[in-house]
């Protein structure tokens, strides 16, 4: 389940970049995997996406939400969830060897 207090607050300016999505409008059924789903079929969905994403204007800003709110499910900002837990598992490690 996503983490709704790491959530901007309703303030317009933070969701704004929603309006220019390449993917408003589309079924987010693209973007999120029915329960089950395996092989050549989840493969195929995910190029699908990230085909969508690849030109997207805010592609950048939705990656960063997806990041900062630790999103669980679906491809946001042409990521899947498994790269973006990988991102932040090595950005943590960074951080830490930093300290």
């Amino acid at each position: 389940m996503t983490n709704l207090s790491r959530l901007p607050g309703a303030f317009d300016h933070h969701w704004d970049w929603q309006l220019h999505a390449a993917c408003r409008g589309l079924d987010s059924s693209v973007f999120f995997h029915p329960p089950g789903e395996r092989g050549g079929a989840h493969d195929a969905r995910e190029e699908a996406a990230r085909r969508i994403c690849v030109g997207c204007p805010v592609r950048e800003s939705c990656l960063r939400h997806a990041l900062a709110v630790r999103e669980p499910y679906g491809v946001w900002g042409g990521l899947t969830e498994d790269e973006r837990h990988a991102l932040l598992r090595r950005s943590g490690r960074a951080s830490r060897s930093a300290a």
